[in-house]
């Protein structure tokens, strides 16, 4: 069974914490991208807030060929 992370900014992404999520909270691009590259193996579901998918970009796209399933929230 896989795990479900959550990145982006801390407002948006404390309270999936308390539902079991592996949180990831950062504040801007560069924490964003950090956050990406270092998600562990068994990450099957990838939740991002707007700014964080912004951040990574394409990354999000090549996550749809092998990587993490990819969601982003609404604004």
């Amino acid at each position: 069974m896989g795990t479900v992370a959550v990145i982006g900014e801390t407002v948006r992404v404390a309270a999936f914490g308390l539902a079991g999520a592996l949180v990831r909270p950062a504040e801007d691009a560069e924490a964003v991208r950090e956050a990406w590259r270092t998600l562990e193996t068994h990450v099957a579901v990838v939740i991002l807030t707007p700014r964080a998918a912004e951040a990574l970009g394409d990354a999000v796209a090549g996550a749809a060929t092998g990587g993490p399933l990819t969601v982003v929230m609404p604004d």
